[in-house]
């Protein structure tokens, strides 16, 4: 008898761990999620916003995709910036964007390149794809 409410209490307190377990590894991967972000998701979200409001060829969504996952990719690793200096971070994205730019102006027409430009939006919203790019 003593042997079966020992294992039914090793198996309750297996049962307990595992699901508090289960908890944190969410609450972790929740925080990973919010600490960073998916490059390639959000490259792809982007450019697609791009490709419907700046009217893109198929020869310039590939030139642009690259464009924007590099700059992605560049900015995920100036992202911890954010939280311990906002000044250096606010210098290196203005640096990243700028290499955004260059390597858009020659993928990009005129008009689109100024459309391009006008669709920064107001505020950081995290809910728009283009706020990454800007801010």
């Amino acid at each position: 008898m003593k042997k079966i409410i020992t294992l039914l209490a090793f198996i309750c307190c297996t049962t307990v761990a595992n699901a508090q377990l289960g908890g944190i590894l969410d609450k972790a991967k929740t925080a990973a999620g919010a600490a960073g972000f998916d490059v390639n998701k959000l490259s792809s979200s982007i450019v697609s916003t791009l490709t419907s409001k700046l009217k893109l060829s198929s020869a310039q969504i590939p030139k642009v995709t690259s464009a924007v996952t590099t700059f992605m990719q560049a900015k995920s690793q100036i992202l911890p910036l954010l939280k311990t200096n906002k000044t250096e971070y606010t210098q290196k994205q203005t640096g990243l964007f700028s290499n955004l730019k260059t390597s858009l102006v020659t993928t990009l027409a005129k008009d689109q390149m100024n459309k391009f430009l006008g669709l920064k939006p107001a505020t950081n919203d995290p809910a728009n794809a283009l706020s990454s790019l800007f801010y």
